[in-house]
């Protein structure tokens, strides 16, 4: 009878042991538990970490100096703006506007219309971005699209009048050179002033300007400096007719398929003013083109 209570009990705790066994593997691993704050401290803390680099942000981005943080602290502190604050936030705009208008833009638009910035009359400016602002002493009264055109059209004049100034002589050399080879007569000149040779005549089909053809061409300036080739890479290259300058689009619109052309095209049918590349403005080019086929 011992015996049978000796293993009834030991047989208890070896069930009580597996059950507990089973039971861990079901029970979740414990949740680390972290420091807490109460809500107010919390919120003291959020405030805090909130201006990390707003001074930096002040000085930098609103010309807040540093001296006058206490000034900054008593506005931030008032919460709303008083009718006094109101202008003198105003005041403050029109200082800070006042900066970038000497600053920047009168310098910019001088550099535009002949690279110095001490052509603006500042004083003039000024008077004309007053009136526009406030409708008073307005010398020029006219409507802000009418001053838009004035201003748009004389841009367009300094333009024109400052890239004449440094580029005119490409421009005279082209004229030059075109009316001295429009003599040869082997040269055919189009209304447009397209100039071009045949150098072979091709017999194929003739592509539109809404087409996409393969060529290759070399393009040289008019002192024979060759600022492009698809020879010397090797490889055709394949574009639409109507996707090049002027020049080429009335020329390839023309050529059979097999032509080998020189073209000689006028600045005005190339890249006229701009600069492109190693290609000045005002440049006439000269391209051999050869025209292989018309891609479907």
């Amino acid at each position: 009878m011992k015996k049978t209570l000796i293993l009834l009990a030991a047989l208890c705790c070896l069930t009580a042991s597996a059950a507990n066994k089973k039971k861990a593997k079901k029970v979740a691993a414990p949740v680390e538990k972290v420091d807490t704050v109460s809500i107010n401290d919390f919120c003291y803390a959020l405030g805090k970490v909130n201006t990390q680099g707003l001074k930096e942000y002040l000085a930098q981005r609103m010309g807040v100096d540093a001296a006058y943080m206490d000034d900054f602290v008593k506005g931030f502190d008032a919460g709303t703006l008083t009718e006094a604050d109101k202008r003198e936030k105003a005041r403050l705009a029109g200082l800070e506007i006042r900066e970038q208008v000497m600053n920047q833009i009168i310098p910019r638009f001088s550099k535009q219309i002949n690279d110095s910035v001490d052509l603006m009359n500042a004083d003039r400016f000024v008077a004309g971005f007053r009136a526009g602002l406030t409708g008073e002493n307005d010398e020029m009264p006219i409507s802000m699209d009418s001053a838009q055109t004035i201003v748009s059209k004389q841009m367009d004049y300094y333009h024109k009048e400052q890239m004449e100034r440094k580029y005119g002589a490409n421009r005279k050399a082209g004229e030059e050179f075109l009316k001295q080879n429009a003599k040869a007569k082997d040269v055919v000149t189009t209304p447009s002033g397209l100039q071009y040779k045949v150098l072979t005549k091709g017999e194929g089909e003739v592509p539109t300007a809404s087409q996409r053809v393969k060529v290759n061409y070399e393009g040289r300036l008019l002192d024979g400096t060759v600022f492009d080739s698809s020879y010397k890479r090797n490889e055709p290259a394949t574009f639409g007719c109507s996707q090049v300058i002027k020049g080429w689009t009335e020329a390839l619109t023309m050529m059979p398929v097999g032509s080998k052309w020189e073209l000689y095209i006028p600045q005005e049918l190339a890249y006229g003013d701009r600069e492109t590349g190693s290609i000045p403005p005002y440049s006439m080019l000269i391209f051999t083109v050869e025209l292989l086929s018309i891609e479907k």
